[in-house]
């Protein structure tokens, strides 16, 4: 089962290949606040919907490039239908690309978010132990407030962690990985051929994978993958399905 019914392709897809999924990149980063701050009052559909259209309206959430809109930039926003025009959000975006580019200079956007992982993260039961907000939460937005960002709420900031996977809020009895690899493709060496990459995306594995020995040529596929891997990444009948 999923963490929560759906049958919209783009929510299924957020739910299988992102979200609980480990974001350490100051762009990835940046671009969840952002989302979080624009979905506020919103449904998270909706944001998925927009998202290319944010994307494209805010420069890839390049924060080097966010920082320099004006307010030229915030009237065009304003007048563009593929984002959510909303003043005080776009302004908040273009403040929190403007912060994150103070943080080099410290403590990096990544550091910061991440040093705030609450020490123990077990698999909530059911969706009534999900929180709206954590101490720390509380704790992150604080200090994010501190240095210069916006619309960073408490309960924005542990949609974000959840969102990033500083905190894993997969249900226990949902098939999806939690503490999975995401990002960059995995190379991994399949029992009997040539080494393939297999970069997390869209086909659910669902049982342990054993390939016969035959020589394939692959092209990269899109996989979500419900099992850990040993040390040396190989896949075989021992794949281990995770909790």
């Amino acid at each position: 089962m999923r963490c929560w019914g759906t049958s919209d392709p783009l929510y299924v897809a957020y739910h299988d290949e992102e979200w609980g999924r480990p974001v350490r990149d100051e762009r990835g980063l940046y671009e969840r606040l952002c989302l979080e701050g624009f979905q506020s009052g919103l449904s998270w559909l909706t944001i998925l919907r927009k998202r290319e259209g944010f994307r494209a309206a805010f420069e890839g959430f390049d924060p080097t490039r966010v920082a320099r809109f004006g307010e030229r930039d915030v009237e065009r926003l304003l007048g563009d239908a593929s984002i959510v025009r909303h003043r005080g959000k776009i302004e908040a975006a273009i403040a929190n690309a403007r912060a994150t580019l103070a943080l080099r200079e410290t403590e990096p956007l990544d550091e910061l978010f991440w040093s705030f992982a609450p020490a123990e993260n077990g698999a909530p039961r059911s969706t009534a132990d999900w929180h709206a907000q954590t101490d720390e939460s509380k704790a992150l937005a604080k200090e994010l407030r501190r240095r210069g960002f916006r619309f960073v709420g408490p309960t924005t900031v542990y949609a974000a962690m959840q969102a990033c996977g500083v905190v894993n809020d997969h249900l226990a009895d949902c098939w999806g990985p939690r503490g999975g690899r995401s990002g960059s493709p995995q190379r991994v060496i399949v029992t009997g051929t040539d080494a393939c990459t297999l970069p997390a995306a869209a086909v659910n594995v669902t049982e342990p994978v054993f390939v016969p020995a035959v020589n394939v040529a692959l092209e990269p596929l899109a996989v979500s993958f419900p099992y850990a891997l040993d040390e040396s990444d190989q896949v075989g009948a021992a794949a281990t399905r995770l909790p």
